[in-house]
């Protein structure tokens, strides 16, 4: 057969030169694992395999051929308008479609409605039964076990050319992912690890990965999508340090501030770590997991200052994590102690997500039971500077304005002139730059918002549950990120199933759990980050 697999990293379709530096040079780099090892399992299975990520440059079907058989799509929750638009056209065209990856995780009958079959989680036996038909559409489908191999960065490695190099060679800020462990020992709220437990991969695929990367692509950079890198932290260090020292490729990863101990962080710098994403979270909760336990508010700051500039000793990029409106915040605080936090750090990157309720957490089960999830929403607007649900302890223009402040003071000419004068990789400079150019996007977006909530009656009563007419401004939004695939969606078709889950039909799964967790920026994550570090994608 001929088989599509399309990683669809993004939604919006980007112009203008320094739109293609950013999508080229970051947001194709946050490729996910789990659509490789599809096309390397369908590939061994002996069929004709097309692979590509679509990261916003040019028409999204111009990267298949127009004849395949089955289309396999991996998407957040972000992009997903155009992953249903696809999944239209394609079944439309007689395609066997299916969908899995993050937002097919969290929210399955919704895919159910696009797509022939919507897999949950994935492992090599469920993909030879779907290429075998063994399942009639349309149907929901999961491994029910835990995903414990994945194909070689050896065997993946036609699908990291077309998805992180630049024309066939490694860029300069290319990545081949990687992953040494699934699931997180944390149990926080808005996560969808936060019921997985933590998992190592086996030692000697990691060993041999990085020595392949290592005696083949010298200076190609590996980025472990681990939802929490080197949870055992001296297991994973000692594989790292087969390496030879003058050999080790440097490496991205998500970790907690718990796990980045002081004595720890040489062993960081000597395995090459250069760059690392740590969860700040919340100033008023979650402190366990930044090493604060029992600490909030300024005490907080102050120690996590401290331990992140420690890190910076050691590791030349660092992104700080935050969430910004959990129902522990009040108040100016949280952002004024955020803008303090980008001030006192310039060559720190700060992402600022928002709660949302992603399904299949505890904080998507709290917001349904309270009512406050905005129900008409499109799920293509689960990401910064959108807001889908009603915050517990702001009103909506003050928590806009509390937001604004945080992004003008990330993209503001001082402190872009700070982030130069700091010493810093230059890579990690550059990626910054382009990320400065996203934040100002998001910024002006913020400003719209919090202006169209304070002077229009019937947008403000739609973000305040009285409507669920979706305001004119959103459509818009639609079309404008969407082109002409917006034409594809109806109304109804945007309107999300929000119900939980159906049964699934079968006993087997596409992925482990993403470590995407709230809605971020319309990046996908830290490093693939991500999302953001997504194996489930």
């Amino acid at each position: 057969m001929r088989i599509g697999v399309l990683d669809i990293l993004t939604d919006m379709r980007l112009s203008g030169a320094f739109a293609h530096l950013y999508a080229v040079y970051f947001r194709k780099q946050f490729a996910s694992i789990m659509p490789q090892a599809i096309s390397v399992w369908c590939r061994q299975l002996g069929h004709e395999v097309f692979y590509s990520t679509y990261f916003g440059l040019g028409d999204p079907r111009d990267l298949m051929p127009r004849d395949l058989d089955i289309l396999f799509v991996s998407t957040y929750t972000q992009a997903s308008a155009l992953a249903y638009a696809l999944g239209k056209l394609y079944r439309r065209d007689g395609v066997r479609t299916v969908i899995g990856g993050p937002h097919a995780r969290a929210f399955p009958q919704d895919c159910a409605r696009f797509f022939d079959l919507v897999v949950r989680d994935c492992d090599q036996e469920l993909i030879g039964d779907i290429l075998a038909g063994r399942f009639d559409p349309p149907q929901i489908v999961t491994s029910g076990r835990p995903l414990r191999e994945i194909p070689t960065v050896r065997e993946r490695m036609p699908e990291i050319r077309r998805a992180a190099f630049v024309r066939g060679r490694p860029g300069l800020a290319s990545i081949a992912p990687m992953l040494s462990s699934l699931g997180c020992p944390y149990r926080c709220d808005f996560c969808v690890d936060w019921n997985t437990d933590y998992v190592a991969l086996p030692g000697e695929q990691l060993e041999a990965d990085l020595r392949y990367v290592s005696e083949q692509y010298p200076g190609l950079m590996v980025g472990f999508h681990d939802p929490n890198f080197a949870v055992r932290f001296e297991q994973t260090m000692a594989i790292l340090e087969r390496i030879p020292p003058g050999r080790r490729p440097g490496y991205l990863m998500e970790s907690s501030l718990s796990i980045l101990k002081r004595d720890r962080l040489a062993r960081l710098r000597d395995t090459n770590c250069v760059y690392v994403a740590p969860g700040i979270e919340s100033w008023t909760g979650y402190s366990n997991k930044a090493g604060a336990s029992g600490k909030s508010g300024r005490e907080k700051l102050e120690q996590v200052i401290d331990h992140v500039r420690l890190i910076g000793d050691y590791v030349p990029g660092i992104q700080a994590n935050f969430l910004v409106g959990s129902d522990a915040d009040r108040g100016a605080e949280p952002a004024e102690l955020t803008r303090e936090f980008v001030r006192r750090l310039p060559g720190v990157w700060p992402t600022v997500n928002f709660p949302a309720p992603f399904g299949g957490t505890p904080l998507h089960d709290s917001y349904m039971r309270e009512d406050r999830v905005l129900r008409a929403l499109p799920f293509t607007f689960y990401h910064v500077p959108y807001l889908a649900i009603r915050p517990r302890h702001y009103e909506l223009c003050d928590y806009y304005t509390q937001l604004i402040s945080i992004f003008e003071t990330i993209v503001s000419a001082r402190m872009m002139g700070r982030r130069v004068r700091t010493p810093s990789h230059p890579i990690v400079l550059f990626i910054n730059m382009l990320r400065t150019f996203a934040a100002g996007r998001e910024l002006r977006l913020l400003k719209r918002i919090r202006r169209k909530l304070a002077s229009e009656r019937q947008f403000r009563a739609f973000h305040e549950g009285e409507s669920r007419e979706l305001p004119v401004f959103y459509r818009m939004q639609l079309r404008r990120r969407l082109g002409p695939y917006a034409e594809l969606l109806s109304l109804e078709d945007l309107m999300p199933v929000l119900t939980d889950a159906a049964p699934v039909n079968s006993d087997r799964a596409f992925g482990p759990r993403s470590p995407r967790r709230v809605a971020s920026t319309d990046e996908p994550s830290p490093h693939r980050t991500n999302a953001s570090v997504s194996a489930g994608t």
